[in-house]
């Protein structure tokens, strides 16, 4: 079987099991393996090397909401990518030219900006033309109650950076880890921020965490990841991160240090970003069904 086989195999099969738990009402399952697809189909899309799919298979999903029944008509379309030419059932949108990166990537992108900035190299050039912004963010809702548990509800107020102004696009990347760093729920990300003052930018947003507290494991923590967009380069570049544990889940506000890129999720060799005061700024609430 050739790879390329092999790959629509592997997508039919995350698309199936979405599709499935999603009948059975398990949403928040669904919405892992929805998302686990998208970031295949997101990463085949954006390949510049890929020569496995022509540019009129390489198409995305508008930000309509669907029905279950109009998703499941997609099946028959992963599953017959390669020769499937009829109209696609719903409206398309041109891919957004930003880079995916592979672990590692992203710093030596960097490092090589730097090298460039320090020899001068492209001083007096425009930059090049900007990527389109993922600007709605991936939030999700929250989490049915459920008697007894605990639900929390996160809004990012703002973070310091005393390059605030500088930064293009920033949003903010939400995930719950365990102490070997490994997912617990969804990942999220915020729109992008619209709002700068001095050495602030704000969001005012909450994310609502997609499992109730009572379930999060012994050591695990929520970790807030600042990106921004990087035009020479064309990526979007992690700039400093933060995290929560659980023994900081109280009601009410927060401000929590950040970190040196990059994130390091086992929490094993922490560097401050700044000896500056700047921080995260957070509110908490929890919503307990008694």
């Amino acid at each position: 079987m050739s790879d390329v086989n092999k790959t629509i195999q592997k997508w039919h099969a995350s698309f199936k099991k979405g599709t499935d738990f999603d009948s059975w009402g398990q949403l928040v399952e669904a919405i892992d393996e929805y998302q686990i697809l998208a970031r295949q189909l997101q990463k085949e899309v954006q390949s510049t090397n890929s020569s496995d799919f022509t540019e009129e298979q390489k198409c995305t999903q508008s930000n309509e909401e669907f029905k279950l029944e109009d998703l499941k008509k997609l099946e028959s379309i992963i599953k017959n990518i390669l020769t499937y030419n009829k109209e696609f059932p719903f409206d398309v949108q041109p891919v957004p030219l930003r880079k995916i990166l592979a672990p590692g990537e992203e710093e030596n992108l960097e490092l090589e900006e730097e090298e460039d900035a320090a020899a001068g190299a492209g001083s007096t050039e425009a930059f090049p033309p900007r990527a389109p912004a993922a600007s709605q963010g991936t939030l999700l809702p929250r989490l049915p109650s459920e008697p007894g548990m605990t639900l929390l509800t996160i809004k990012i107020e703002k973070i310091g950076l005393k390059d605030a102004g500088q930064c293009i696009d920033p949003y903010m990347t939400i995930s719950v880890k365990d102490l070997n760093g490994v997912d617990l729920n969804p990942v999220q990300d915020t729109p992008v921020a619209s709002r700068k003052e001095d050495t602030y930018i704000h969001f005012s947003v909450d994310v609502e965490i997609q499992r109730h507290v009572e379930k999060l494991p012994k050591g695990a923590a929520i970790f807030f990841e600042f990106k921004h967009y990087k035009p020479k380069k064309r990526f979007t570049s992690t700039k400093c991160f933060a995290f929560m544990e659980m023994d900081e889940i109280k009601p009410g506000p927060i401000v929590i240090e950040l970190y040196k890129k990059p994130t390091d999720f086992k929490r094993k060799k922490l560097q401050l970003l700044t000896k500056k005061p700047l921080y995260l700024h957070l509110h908490q609430t929890l919503h307990k069904d008694s």
